[in-house]
């Protein structure tokens, strides 16, 4: 079986090594195109495309999914595609292009977190578990029937680095028995409960900023949530902080009910103990623009600043 990977990020990465370490044909490898990256903005290719071409594995990336693509596809006797974290939607042309179809990587339990971002809004929506489920592609985002599904566990302070990490692996041993099992005739697709969906948007702006009138455990998801990407933020004084960790504390529920959402309650030590609309969160990590990553307690005595000091 002759088999298209299409994929872009570091998440696809395991999962092309993996179909390739158990013997399958990939003949061609589809990515976004190579891009500006990092401090000196040099021109870079995608992870997948870099990886592939170690490979030894021709690598596209066109501008267009069009018939003159399709044709492509089958001058090199396609028989099935697989896609993770690509990037683009494929047109409906294409989805009938293959004999065998497609199958998609997607990172969530369906139909839970359909969408462009579900690892990052299931750690922000503090899930407790969350997974990989293989499905066949149709026109509908993300609606197709699934294959397979395996789940993991989401800890409190698991960020969703983390969580992306351990399911980028999954991802890649689900795919790999799920191909195994169509091939022997042992799977049978499960129409997805469209009225249990729900949906994972792209990240906005507005998801990274704090407001403390929250609860501390909502920002505490937020917060690992968003990290190492892109960062949850506060503000001080006007000026953006990032926050990249915290936790919370049940020792520190005495001190709740002392002053208004974003100020200083207590600083110990390296770790700064912030009021907000439910609780109190502490924070351990943070990162004023243009500066290194520091402590909250570094940061504060850096700012002179000190218990009742309110972040706005």
């Amino acid at each position: 079986m002759r088999i298209l990977f299409m994929g872009t990020p570091d998440f696809a990465v395991p999962t092309l090594q993996a179909l390739v370490e158990a013997g399958y044909e990939i003949p061609l490898v589809v990515s976004r195109p190579d891009r500006k990256r990092g401090r000196g903005q040099k021109t870079m290719p995608s992870p997948v495309k870099k990886v592939a071409q170690e490979l030894s594995i021709p690598v596209l990336h066109p501008a267009k999914l069009d018939q003159d693509f399709i044709e492509i596809l089958q001058k090199e006797k396609i028989d099935l595609g697989v896609v993770v974290a690509f990037g683009r939607i494929l047109p409906p042309d294409l989805l009938k292009a293959l004999p065998k179809g497609w199958i998609n990587v997607h990172a969530s339990l369906l139909p839970a977190y359909r969408g462009a971002a579900p690892i990052h809004r299931a750690v922000m929506a503090g899930e407790q578990e969350t997974g990989i489920t293989t499905m066949l592609m149709s026109e509908g985002l993300d609606e197709g029937d699934m294959l397979l599904q395996e789940k993991i566990a989401v800890h409190e302070d698991d960020t969703v680095g983390k969580v992306h990490d351990q399911l980028a692996l999954v991802g890649a041993s689900l795919l790999v028995k799920t191909l195994k099992k169509l091939e022997q005739g042992q799977l049978k697709p499960q129409p997805q409960n469209h009225e249990e969906a729900t949906y994972a948007s792209m990240l906005y702006v507005e998801d990274e900023q704090i407001n403390w009138q929250e609860s501390a455990e909502k920002i505490h998801n937020q917060v690992r949530g968003m990290n190492p990407w892109p960062g949850a933020s506060m503000k001080d004084n006007g000026k953006i902080v990032k926050v990249f960790k915290g936790c919370l504390r049940k020792e520190g529920l005495a001190l709740e009910g002392n002053g208004q959402p974003g100020e200083i309650i207590a600083i110990t030590g390296e770790e700064v103990a912030v009021a907000t609309g439910q609780g109190l969160y502490w924070l351990q990590e943070v990162r004023p623009a243009g500066s290194k990553t520091m402590t909250a307690g570094a940061y504060v005595r850096g700012r002179r600043i000190a218990k009742g000091y309110c972040f706005t």
